[in-house]
């Protein structure tokens, strides 16, 4: 089920990783660059992104994160949806650390069917369909080989993934809530729960009162199709589709093993 939606996705990932391989060569490098940067790279990588997308599939509706000519003409809303962030962590491309990538998300009926993370900088692809596991290709001919989340049953031993701190000497809220062993910071929300699933990190949560589908949509069934959970952070389900694709519960994605004793630390932290 849902194979020829997966080789979509595969291949707008990999026509937009090639371009954002050689635009990120070329990119002047933006050491200050604010969380809200967008770039050219952006809006042509969603473009390449959107129009095999939509030509394999005419009919379903496209939500993306830039304004584009394809998305523009396109429905954003209907019980098949593509969820498109088309470089997530665009600050990690300016400032040219790597840490950026490709989120293309399958929802069919509100619901994560599909999920492809591309990381271009080292091409690690991790890739998940609705009841068919999780998988990690390194490199455009690697061979992909099924991964899963972590064992790690005590938060005090877990990792947490975090986007980056401004002052890593002052612990986020998450951190204080959590009381993790070890932080790994990086500005990719899908290179976080590409890790989280990968078992490369414990937890990840997303504090803001609002963000948006195509923030989290493509690496949560990575997640949980690599045996993890993912909810609100009052233990709400993620659903997709609603307007303005707008999210506002938090996000706390888990190996499972720790997601209740996570939910309940976080339970006093606000939004």
């Amino acid at each position: 089920m849902y194979e020829k939606e997966l080789a979509a996705a595969l291949e707008a990932a990999r026509r937009a990783g090639e371009y954002l391989v050689s635009a990120y060569e070329a990119f002047v490098t933006i050491p200050d660059a604010p969380a809200d940067i967008s770039t050219a790279a952006d809006r042509q990588s969603q473009e390449l992104i959107l129009r095999h997308l939509h030509e394999t599939f005419p009919g379903d509706a496209l939500c993306a994160e830039e304004r584009t000519p394809t998305l523009d003409a396109a429905a954003h809303t209907g019980e098949r949806l593509w969820i498109v962030d088309p470089i997530d962590g665009t600050r990690g491309f300016a400032q040219k650390n790597g840490e950026f990538s490709v989120m293309i998300g399958f929802v069919d009926r509100g619901a994560a069917a599909v999920g492809v993370v591309l990381e271009p900088v080292g091409w690690r692809l991790t890739r998940a369909v609705r009841g068919g596991g999780c998988w990690l290709q390194i490199g455009p001919a690697g061979e992909a080989r099924r991964v899963s989340v972590s064992r790690t049953a005590d938060l005090a031993a877990a990792t947490l993934v975090q986007s980056r701190t401004k002052d890593p000497s002052r612990p986020s809220k998450q951190v204080g809530a959590l009381r993790p062993g070890k932080v790994f910071e990086t500005h990719s929300a899908g290179v976080k729960l590409a890790r989280v699933a990968r078992g490369e990190g414990d937890l990840y949560v997303n504090h803001y009162p609002c963000f948006h589908d195509w923030d989290i949509c493509a690496g949560h069934i990575l997640v949980t199709e690599a045996g993890g959970r993912v909810t609100g952070l009052r233990g709400e389900e993620i659903h997709y589709g609603r307007p303005g694709a707008e999210q506002t519960h938090g996000l706390l994605a888990s190996n499972a093993h720790l997601h209740a004793a996570a939910l309940g630390r976080l339970a006093g932290m606000t939004l």
